[in-house]
């Protein structure tokens, strides 16, 4: 009884699928959505097979939209100076922090339970299990155990296995609806959806699209970027990673406090919602010392997007107001 469609915007399809559906609420088409995301990239294949369009060689910009993405790491590690050790110590803090996260519990409000079964592929053997944690996180990861690795992508490169985003499976779903809808039906407002915004970088260097989403999303919320309290950042590659925070000069103490998905994993299609799950719980447990936050990524053919978050429980309709320190902005007849 309920209509459904499909949003691809790649790796921020989640997150697009959360703004679409809090832009069809804004716009009063429905009062209550669902956005959602899901991957299996374990039984599918990433990689394209078939044929492209032969006049793409006549254009370098499109050519770059058909790089593996690991190159597009090795490119921003290169044109930008982000070294091998960045990249690892980066990968090493996200196993740390998300094992953390998983010990004190701090995952289990916006994780769900899943019972499946695991087929042993050479007896056929079936076995009943029950998923209830993100299996990728490995809390013995150490940056000397990573500078072992072999580089994947480029002979001479830094981006390995241990320095990127996992393989993984994964969903995620972010229940939306008008604010007055939530209070009549007594449900709690986990936070509210404020500004997205997608934007367009260079292909061959991908990575750069937080850097360039996240000022742009939090400029249409009249905000500054030192008016954010939590970031949520997806962790494509530790390469871009590392990048943005430091384009942007983010506190390291704000950017994905719980690990990301060096360690949670990147199952692409589900990635925006689970870090807006992330996010806004986080955001809950820290009260009123935490009312912004940021979810970003970076997104294959070069893109960026980027949304702004308030905690639920902190909201009023002036939440986007600055206070003005001078009469500038009246007109003469004002002064």
């Amino acid at each position: 009884t309920v209509p459904i469609r499909t949003v691809n915007r790649q790796c921020s399809s989640g997150l697009q699928a959360v703004a679409d559906v809090a832009a069809s609420i804004k716009a009063g088409f429905y009062e209550i959505g669902i956005g959602a995301g899901l991957e299996s990239m374990t039984i599918n294949q990433m990689s394209w097979d078939g044929d492209v369009n032969p006049k793409l060689k006549n254009f370098q910009k499109a050519q770059d939209c058909l790089l593996p993405m690991g190159i597009t790491s090795e490119n921003v590690a290169h044109r930008f100076g982000v070294t091998r050790l960045e990249q690892d110590q980066a990968a090493v803090d996200s196993h740390r922090k998300a094992a953390a996260a998983t010990a004190s519990g701090r995952f289990k409000d916006e994780i769900i339970p899943v019972a499946t079964k695991i087929v042993d592929p050479k007896t056929g053997d079936e076995k009943p299990i029950v998923v209830s944690v993100d299996d990728g996180i490995r809390p013995e990861t150490s940056v000397a155990g990573l500078g072992k690795l072999k580089t994947v992508f480029k002979k001479d490169g830094t981006t390995t296995a241990g320095n990127s985003s996992q393989i993984s499976d994964g969903a995620g779903a972010v229940l939306l609806m008008k604010r007055s809808v939530a209070v009549q039906k007594g449900l709690p407002i986990l936070g509210v959806f404020r500004t997205f915004a997608a934007v367009g970088v260079d292909p061959a260097i991908m990575g750069v699209g937080p850097a360039v989403a996240i000022p742009a999303a939090v400029k249409a919320a009249g905000l500054e970027l030192e008016d954010i309290d939590l970031f949520e950042i997806n962790e494509a590659f530790a390469s871009q990673f590392v990048y943005c925070r430091k384009k942007l000069e983010l506190d390291p103490q704000k950017i994905n406090v719980n690990g990301g998905a060096m360690a949670i994993g990147h199952p692409l299609g589900a990635t925006g919602a689970r870090c807006v799950a992330t996010l806004l719980h986080e955001m809950k447990r820290r009260g009123r010392d935490c009312r912004f936050g940021v979810v970003s990524m970076c997104i294959g053919t070069g893109m960026g997007a980027a949304a702004v978050f308030e905690r639920g429980d902190g909201c009023d309709e002036l939440c986007n107001a600055r206070k003005v320190e001078s009469n500038n902005l009246l007109s003469k007849d004002s002064r």
